[in-house]
């Protein structure tokens, strides 16, 4: 009796020295109690106990083999212990093992229990067919109807397979729903996209009278996205939050700042952070990245501070957030004083941060900086080299070439952004050897790296090898390379190669239309350019400015006002009017040049970024139409806003000089032309001011001018001065 006593408290004190044990996770421990456990012996009453704990240790550790031979020895088993060695093998994908030991178990009399089947169910390998065969074992066994576990696993399994009719159909015969199910049925579905299925099951939950839980707020935030619905869904969820007492729960209120996010709702974001005493790196972090994404950086960089300032100390996340606010400001101050607290932090080694360093240098030309941080990166990975390599690559240094091969030398595969950005260095003048190792690392066919090389040969005048790549490749090109050589096409006047190489594209972007639409505009075929447009629209491709550009070209030639003013209306319904000067500039050209000067003066006082150009069309239309006065004003009045005449300029004044008669203001716009302007005038300029003297009876002086040319006079030039001089005899 006395020995039958001390046994049971060495056992009791086993038992505790396993649960001590539990907590510490130890291998070593766990094996010295496994050898005590056997050196004591059988233990009535707790010997099952303890050996069905010495296998949960060992499980817990990972230790699934030393389990499995506990097991395999045990004089006596129970469910307990095929339990948790089943969910030990599922827990690390073994679905064999545990299939075989459910199969093993049954075939001992034992009965499955829900956390059996719970356990498989949960296993990210079951197959379907396995799962329902577990399905109807639990039906049999009444666990199903039971409680909840089993039909909530099921969710999840039918779930993870994307069979979406079993998921409704399993919810729906579940006699018995916990708030654990309502809430992982809600998950399954947000993390689906089935948005407007969850926001009606969450619905239904809040019908069934059943408290909420934090999960539940979080699942149905996580399947909004960023409609306007969607915003206005998540402030009434916010407002049920608030009412529910989760207002100030920091997960449901990080899943409540990344719908604000999502939604571009930063005013909202703002308000909450007024609201809530947010003392949590995860939400503070959440809300930087979504300044930096949203375009802008200064309002992160001031949520650093103020997050700073709170003594919340900055993760990761948060450096990689701030430091790429630093590189799209390009303030190299800001940068430079957040990488003493990375380094101060600790976080200046970390791969992650180390790289959004060497990117932040190397965009503020700072490519010796970019190098150091480089360095102390302690494990870097492609990513890292892809980001030092495109600084160099950026300021046209052949590093880039020798970090490419130092990279192959250290064991690193470089991938298809490593190529590309060696490939963008003009540095590069034989590309032949890099094509030849982008052919052995398997990347010839990549979009972006066949791109690259195309513009490589193209920038090097190996046109022949840019356009050998069409031949080559027995499929259509992806859409950017087509584009590439499409453009090599277009400036070299072989129209027809360029509209036949880019209808091979099964899906053109937008500038593969722009380009065969300017195919078609250069080579005069005015009818296809209006089909083409026509196509486009229909194909819901919305036009750019260069496609607007080339469109209204055609349109000039034609001289076509009434499709003009149809496309400047379609224009100003894009709002690309007042924003973009270069279509600003073709629209007065066009209203010029088809005798709308009212709309050329209209469209010209509407653009806010003006430059020569579009003075130069102004004053070009103005003379055209006559107002030749007025367009020596507009002349005068370039000038004043401190903009230089160019050669193109000094034509268009001198032309309205030509139109009106105006010989005086010509010469003196001509006299200044190498004097003022540094300009020396050319076949242009001599034709316009020979014309305009001949034409106003001052023959001598257009002869004078004639005979100062350092170049002889071409036909225009004597064509104007003959018929000038015609003119006169005729007179005289």
């Amino acid at each position: 009796m006395s020995c039958h006593g001390q046994g049971f408290r060495h056992g009791q004190l086993l038992l505790n020295l396993l649960e001590a044990c539990s907590t510490v996770r130890s291998l070593d421990a766990t094996k010295c109690l496994h050898a005590l456990s056997i050196t004591l012996g059988l233990i009535p009453k707790q010997s099952i106990f303890i050996h069905n704990n010495i296998i949960s240790s060992y499980t817990s550790l990972g230790e699934v083999l030393h389990a499995r031979k506990v097991f395999d020895v045990l004089p006596r088993r129970t469910v307990v212990s095929y339990n948790t060695l089943i969910t030990a093998y599922c827990r690390r994908g073994d679905v064999h093992d545990a299939w075989n030991l459910l199969y093993r178990m049954r075939g001992s009399g034992f009965a499955p229990t829900q956390y059996t089947l719970t356990g498989l169910l949960s296993c990210e390998l079951l197959s379907v067919s396995q799962g329902v065969q577990l399905q109807a074992l639990s039906i049999r066994n009444g666990l199903f109807d039971a409680d909840a576990f089993v039909g909530t696993a099921l969710l999840g399994l039918f779930g993870r397979h994307g069979c979406w009719d079993e998921v409704f159909l399993a919810f729906e015969d579940m006699p018995q729903k916990s708030l654990v199910t309502w809430n992982s049925m809600m998950s399954l579905l947000a993390r689906n996209e089935f948005v407007e299925e969850c926001k009606i099951l969450f619905l239904d939950l809040v019908g069934t009278g059943m408290s909420l839980s934090e999960g539940s707020f979080v699942a149905v935030l996580s399947g909004l996205v960023d409609s306007e619905e969607d915003l206005e869904y998540g402030e009434q969820i916010h407002g049920l939050m608030v009412k529910c007492g989760f207002g100030c729960e920091m997960i449901a209120v990080n899943s409540l700042i990344s719908v604000y996010v999502r939604c571009k709702a930063m005013f909202a974001v703002e308000r909450l952070f007024e609201k809530v005493p947010v003392e949590n790196v995860v939400s503070w972090n959440t809300v930087i990245d979504a300044m930096v994404k949203s375009e802008r950086p200064m309002m992160a960089l001031e949520l650093f501070l103020n997050m700073s300032s709170r003594g919340l100390v900055p993760s990761q996340a948060t450096f990689v957030a701030v430091i790429d606010s630093c590189t799209s400001l390009r303030n190299s101050v800001c940068g430079e004083s957040v990488h003493a607290k990375v380094i101060r932090s600790g976080f200046e080694s970390d791969v992650i941060v180390g790289t959004a360093l060497v990117d932040f240098y190397a965009k503020c030309n700072k490519i010796i900086s970019a190098h150091k941080c480089f360095d102390h990166i302690e494990e870097k990975n492609v990513v890292s080299w892809n980001a030092l390599i495109l600084g160099y690559s950026n300021i046209c240094s052949s590093t880039s070439i020798l970090l490419l091969q130092e990279m192959l030398q250290l064991g690193y595969s470089p991938n298809e952004f490593s190529f590309s950005a060696v490939l963008k260095s003009s540095s590069i003048s034989n590309p032949h050897q890099l094509h030849g190792l982008i052919i052995r690392s398997g990347y010839e066919s990549n979009e972006y790296v066949l791109s690259s090389l195309v513009m490589a040969y193209t920038r090097n005048g190996l046109i022949n090898e840019a356009l050998s790549f069409v031949k080559e490749f027995n499929n259509p090109l992806p859409v950017v390379p087509s584009n590439i050589i499409a453009g090599i096409y277009n400036r070299t006047c072989q129209y027809h190669e360029t509209v036949k190489l880019l209808s091979l594209l099964e899906k053109p972007d937008v500038v593969s239309w722009n380009i065969v639409i300017s195919a078609c505009a250069r080579s005069n075929n005015y009818n296809e350019v209006f089909a083409l447009f026509k196509h486009m629209h229909s194909a819901c491709i919305n036009p750019d400015s260069y496609t607007f550009m080339s469109v209204l070209s055609v349109c000039t030639k034609l001289c076509r006002l009434d499709l003009g003013s149809s496309l400047h209306g379609l224009v100003i319904k894009t709002n690309l009017g007042n924003f973009d000067t270069f279509l600003g500039n073709v629209l007065i050209d066009m209203y010029g040049k088809c005798g709308s000067i009212d709309s050329s003066v209209k469209v010209f006082e509407e653009i806010m970024n003006k430059n020569i150009i579009t003075w130069t069309a102004l004053i070009t239309a103005l003379g055209l139409n006559g107002y030749a006065y007025e367009a020596v004003m507009r002349f005068q009045n370039m000038e004043l806003m401190g903009l230089k005449p160019d050669a193109l300029a000094l034509r268009a004044g001198l032309s309205s000089c030509r139109y009106g008669g105006l010989v005086r203001e010509g010469m003196e716009i001509f006299r200044q032309m190498g004097t003022y302007y540094g300009i020396p005038p050319e076949h242009d300029h001599y034709h316009c001011i020979v014309d305009l003297l001949a034409k106003n009876g001052q023959i001598k002086e257009a002869e004078k001018i004639i005979a100062s040319m350092p170049f002889p006079p071409n036909a225009n030039i004597w064509r104007s001065f003959l018929e000038g001089y015609c003119r006169q005899e005729i007179a005289d």
